[in-house]
Parts: C-alpha cells; sequence; structure tokens
C-alpha cells in the first residue's frame, strides 16, 4: 500500500508514522505543516482521521462490562483515511479530573434503607417484611417516649401524615419550628461521576510558498470534511432517514520515529468544533492567487471515554494519559 509524504522522510520515521497500516485497501492521505522535511529529531504531533464505529450494546459473557468505543475503534486506527502531521502546539497540557458531590443520610432514611435491604435479603418476601418493619419500629421506640426526642419524632411523623393529606409542609420546616433542631444529615463528600477530557490546539497557518499554501487548503478542507456528520444522498429505500455520525480522530505525540517519552497519551476523540480566522493577522490580506497570508486554526477535540485506573500501566512510555 503506497502512502504519500509531501517531501522526504526517513524510512525509519515513515515506518513509525504508517506503523500497521499495510493492510488498508487504499493510499492513505499524508499532509503536513510546515511543508518541509521531517527528521527524526524532530518533535510533532499526528492527527489520524478514523471512521467511527459505534460500540453495540452487548455486555460480557459473566460480567456487565460494556464494548467501549475506544475498543471497537482499534482496527479503524490502524487504517486511518487521512494523516495530519503538525508541530507540537505551544500550550500543551492535560487535565484529568472525577466527579465528588455532597450527599447525606439522616437515621430515618438509614434505617429505611436498612430494612429495605433486610426485605430483599429474606427468602420469604412476606416475612421479611413484617420482621423489618418491626426492626424499624423497635428502632425509634425508645426516641418517641419522652423529653426532646419525643418532640422531635413526633413532629417527624406529623409533617410525614400532613404530606399524604396534601398539605404542603417540609419536615425539617417542621421539626426546626417545634424544637430548634434538625436531623443530622451526616453529610460527605462521595464520588458521583467520571469525566471525559476536553483539547483545544490552536496553530497559526502562514504560508510560505505555493506548495505550502496547498497544503494548508487541504489539511483545512480534510478536518471539515472529517468533522461533518454524513446524511445518504442516493435515491434508495430509507435515503435521508438517518445522519451518520462523523469521522473521529485518533491523536499522538511523537518525537522521531517513536511515541514522544514524556508528553501525555489520548484516547479517541470526537472534534466537538473547528473555526478557522482567514485574517490572522487582523486584516484581509492574500497572495496573488487568493491564499490569506496569515491563519489561525482552532480545534476542539473530546475523548469518547473516560480515563480509568486500568488504562494506567507500569510499561507506559510517558506520563500515560
Amino acid at each position: 500500500m503506497a502512502v504519500s509524504f509531501p517531501q522526504s522522510l526517513s524510512p525509519e520515521t515513515q515506518a513509525a508514522v504508517t506503523q500497521g497500516f499495510k493492510n488498508a485497501p487504499t493510499a492513505i492521505q499524508t499532509l503536513r505543516y510546515p511543508y518541509k522535511k521531517l527528521t527524526d529529531s524532530d518533535d510533532y504531533l499526528v492527527i489520524k482521521v478514523i471512521k467511527y464505529e459505534p460500540p453495540g450494546i452487548s455486555s460480557g459473557t459473566n460480567n456487565f462490562s460494556f464494548r467501549t468505543s475506544t475498543q471497537s475503534l482499534q482496527n479503524n486506527i490502524k487504517t486511518p483515511e487521512s494523516i495530519i502531521l503538525l508541530p507540537i502546539p505551544q500550550n500543551v497540557q492535560d487535565q484529568n479530573s472525577v466527579g465528588w458531590g455532597d450527599g447525606s443520610l439522616n437515621a430515618f432514611e438509614l434505617a429505611g434503607a436498612e430494612a429495605v435491604s433486610g426485605v430483599i435479603r429474606s427468602k420469604k418476601y412476606i416475612d421479611g417484611i413484617g420482621k423489618e418493619l418491626g426492626n424499624f419500629a423497635s428502632k425509634f421506640a425508645a426516641s418517641a417516649v419522652t423529653g426532646n426526642l419525643q418532640d422531635q419524632t413526633t413532629s417527624l411523623f406529623s409533617a410525614a401524615a400532613l404530606q399524604t393529606m396534601g398539605a404542603n409542609v417540609q419536615t425539617s420546616d417542621l421539626v426546626s419550628r417545634t424544637t430548634g433542631q434538625v436531623l443530622n444529615p451526616n453529610m460527605e463528600l462521595l464520588f458521583n461521576r467520571v469525566s471525559l477530557r476536553e483539547f483545544a490546539f490552536e496553530y497559526d497557518l502562514a504560508p510560505r510558498d505555493g506548495n505550502e499554501a496547498k497544503e494548508i487548503k487541504k489539511i483545512i478542507t480534510t478536518l471539515k470534511r472529517a468533522q461533518a456528520a454524513r446524511t445518504s444522498s442516493d435515491n434508495s429505500a430509507g435515503s435521508g432517514l438517518f445522519i451518520s455520525a462523523p469521522r473521529v480522530f485518533q491523536l499522538e505525540y511523537r518525537s522521531g520515529n517513536k511515541k514522544h517519552p514524556f508528553l501525555h497519551s489520548f484516547k479517541p476523540m470526537a472534534m466537538k468544533g473547528m473555526s478557522v480566522n482567514y485574517t490572522g493577522s487582523g486584516n484581509y490580506s492574500v497572495y496573488g492567487d487568493s491564499t490569506p497570508i496569515h491563519m489561525k486554526l482552532t480545534m476542539n477535540f473530546q475523548e469518547l471515554n473516560p480515563i480509568y485506573f486500568e488504562d494506567y500501566s507500569d510499561k507506559d512510555i510517558g506520563v500515560g494519559y
């Protein structure tokens, strides 16, 4: 399979950039900026345009692990439609985050949760209900006899009774109004979600000759086409009924003919937006063939899957994800 490079690269670098692409059915379009020789000592960013492969909805045989987009795209990553080589951007950073939020569970909610759990675990459902309701009642019997606990418990159940009759009475308000206290919420910070990382890249594109102008034009066009959703335009049955996902992207920092030995890795990403400012210097100025002399390209990506602990390995090259 032939892979066309704008100018000669060392054989080692060519092999590294196209590693795993030997089974591709057609030639891979390879574009680069600046339009100059890429040496084995250069650091650069590789952007592979790949066809999106949905992960499907099948879970594992003996577990509930779902196939991810990252897993479903492995073959397509090896056979990209296009490769774009760009310099390392000026602002290189990654940010990993997970979601934590405050959560509360007062004593009554905890007792109720324990009762429900006991019913579910009970071999006899009816017997389990009776047993757990008895446990629930006995747990709070002492608090409803005398003193402040009696007032608090009475207010709590009074509010619940009023709510069943349609009254707009908040339990916490009634308890606070009658006793000057509220239920202990047992507040804790709890893990609640994972996040998908986002990356933004900005490049100044300033063609220095005709070949570089053509290359920049191809890069912009390739990215625009890849980022666009697709619809069937033929006259077959069902044409236009569905819209297909745009192409997705696999990015990688490289150093010469190897993966970059320090910088972070990426999971497959979707391009959420791109913009091109054709007056990068603030005024309209073009060459004789109407190519703008200064353009700004901005790309915004988001990874298709979150980063998990299992994605890291002691054998990682660089800092991992």
